[in-house]
Order: C-alpha cells, then sequence, then structure tokens
C-alpha cells in the first residue's frame, strides 16, 4: 500500500485534551488500518503556544517521535522539554501533555497502541 501525502486525511481539532489553540493531524493509518491493535498513527503540527492537554491512557499507551521545533512535555507531572530527535513514551496509566514553547511550528510523529 502507498499513501500520497494529497490523499493522507488530516484533521484540525480544537482545543485537544483541553489544551491550547488547535492541532493539525495527519493520519498516516486510518483505524482499520491497526487490525484492533492500536488507534492513531499521524504527524501532528502544533503552533507556537498551542499544546494537547494532560490526559492519561488507560488500556493503550501512546508515544512521540520529535520531527522539528521545541515543546514542553508533561511527564507524569515532570515537565521536561523536547525537540528534535527527542522520544517520549506514556505508558499504559500514565499521563502527558505537549505544549509548543518555540518560535517555529512544533511537528512530531504520535503512535497509540492498545496494551
Amino acid at each position: 500500500m502507498i499513501k500520497k501525502s494529497g490523499k493522507l486525511r488530516t484533521d484540525i481539532v480544537e482545543n485537544l485534551m483541553d489544551g491550547e489553540g488547535s492541532v493539525n493531524i495527519t493520519h498516516l493509518l486510518e483505524i482499520e488500518d491497526f487490525h484492533n491493535n492500536g488507534r492513531l498513527y499521524a504527524k501532528l503540527l502544533l503552533k507556537p503556544g498551542m499544546s494537547i492537554g494532560y490526559h492519561v491512557h488507560n488500556g493503550e499507551q501512546e508515544s512521540y517521535y520529535i520531527l522539528k521545533g521545541e515543546g514542553l512535555y508533561n511527564d507524569n507531572g515532570k515537565e521536561v522539554v523536547v525537540k528534535n530527535g527527542d522520544f517520549t513514551l506514556c505508558k499504559n496509566g500514565e499521563g502527558h501533555s505537549i505544549k509548543n514553547i518555540g518560535e517555529e511550528d512544533l511537528e512530531f510523529i504520535g503512535l497509540i497502541t492498545n496494551i
């Protein structure tokens, strides 16, 4: 299967998980592609000052791979600056959030898999 860039579904979600502003989500896989093993594999983009609010994952885990920009990542209450090349993992039962604290777009790959 090949999905050309112009054919990928992109959503703009306002206040995701009670975050600030909007997040652009370009879906690399659709829900049916997971065969009940996950629900998100996407490139996410946050403009400066925008965020995904703090939330907890139950029955699943979520990872981020930072492609571009600088973010403030909340890892179960501990805030850490993340940037190009950094990887985060929010395991089952844990919580996280991310905010663009830089002057350029924050771009990252997000993957949610079932546990």
